[in-house]
């Protein structure tokens, strides 16, 4: 910030009378905008030491902040807001509800809970018994931790969508099956999937308190944020297709359309990314054809969908025949390719996130 100073000194009094403007007020010092911030008490981000009770936070009351929840038992805990990070130390019997995550959820010394998670880095350690519907960005990581289970992210309430944009979080980017168990034990296995049918309400259910039932949730998996996806699971068919959608005003909506009617002819959702792409990368990925679309990739990133089922790859250019007609997508050419496709432009964005 730059100051002003005049130009004219101003003459020292003579025979010690007052110089000009003594005794006047002098004006306030400026005020700069960190000073106007609202001072942050870290009580207003920390659930501590409770035992039966139903907490929370609504849209808006956490704003990114960090927050910590600590040392409570049999709660229910909802934090409908995005955040920072948030650690989950020494909890037992608690069902947790966290919206997105910025940075890390860290569960340290915690057991038998039931959790929904949405996060740029999930981390556990000493942890048992931890049920968990997650969407993350990254690999997922257990540590010295036993009888964990995981499933898919599934929820909605309206503020929702724009909060994964606060955190910066992708709604294409879950990599909630890829579990790294980084102190597993020969003939163990510490992890493993919640089954396909389990429905969120029946681990983590809706606040009965009045002020956090103005919260409008669902937990329809038709309505979920994120699309629910097979992940790891054993593909149910030997054809899969890829479907590619480009940078553009109506990228999410079409996903989300192909998502639909793909699933609503019985075809599952594998996976799903959003990745940006070079050149070369198009190249390698979409060989005969990557000419057609590298003048798109400049727009933004691209977002990938895998489908499973027999016939797909049919079934899929149909729809994008039927509903898309003006939009230039990626769509598998035939049962061969596809298993190329979906291969080597997986493989090239879990090199491009670090997987």
């Amino acid at each position: 910030m730059g100051c002003c100073f005049s130009s004219k000194r101003r003459k020292e009094a003579k025979g010690g009378a007052e110089p000009a403007g003594a005794g006047e007020e002098k004006p306030p010092p400026p005020q700069y905008s960190w000073d106007q911030r609202d001072k942050v008490d870290p009580k207003d981000y920390m659930f501590s030491g409770l035992k039966d009770e139903t907490v929370g936070r609504l849209p808006g009351k956490v704003e990114g902040q960090q927050f910590v929840i600590q040392d409570c038992e049999n709660c229910n805990i909802y934090i409908f807001d995005h955040s920072a990070t948030i650690t989950v130390d020494d909890c037992t019997g608690c069902r947790i509800f966290l919206g997105p995550v910025k940075g890390s959820v860290f569960f340290r010394d915690c057991k038998d809970c039931k959790c929904v998670v949405a996060c740029q880095q999930f981390r556990t350690r000493d942890c048992r018994k931890l049920e968990v519907f997650l969407c993350c960005a990254t690999q997922p990581i257990i540590e010295s931790s036993t009888g964990m289970k995981f499933g898919c992210f599934q929820y909605y309430y309206p503020e929702l969508a724009l909060q994964f944009k606060h955190a910066g979080l992708s709604i294409f980017n879950n990599t909630w099956s890829n579990i790294h168990d980084f102190t597993p034990v020969s003939g163990e296995n510490n992890w493993s999937l919640l089954p396909e049918d389990a429905i969120v309400q029946n681990y983590v259910p809706l606040p009965t308190s009045e002020e956090l039932k103005a919260v409008r949730i669902s937990t329809d998996a038709m309505k979920s944020i994120i699309p629910i996806t097979r992940g790891g699971r054993q593909k149910s068919s030997d054809e899969s297709c890829l479907a590619v959608f480009f940078a553009g005003d109506y990228t999410t909506a079409n996903a989300r359309k192909l998502i639909d009617e793909m699933t609503g002819k019985d075809f599952w959702l594998v996976q799903t990314k959003e990745v940006s792409m070079k050149a070369e990368d198009a190249q390698r990925v979409f060989q005969q054809s990557a000419s057609d679309f590298i003048p798109l990739l400049e727009k933004g990133p691209v977002v990938a969908l895998e489908f499973n089922g027999d016939g797909a790859v049919e079934g899929c250019q149909s729809i994008i025949n039927d509903f898309f007609g003006g939009t230039k997508v990626f769509v598998s050419e035939n049962k061969v390719s596809a298993s190329r496709d979906v291969d080597s432009f997986y493989n090239f964005a879990d090199m491009q996130m670090g997987m």
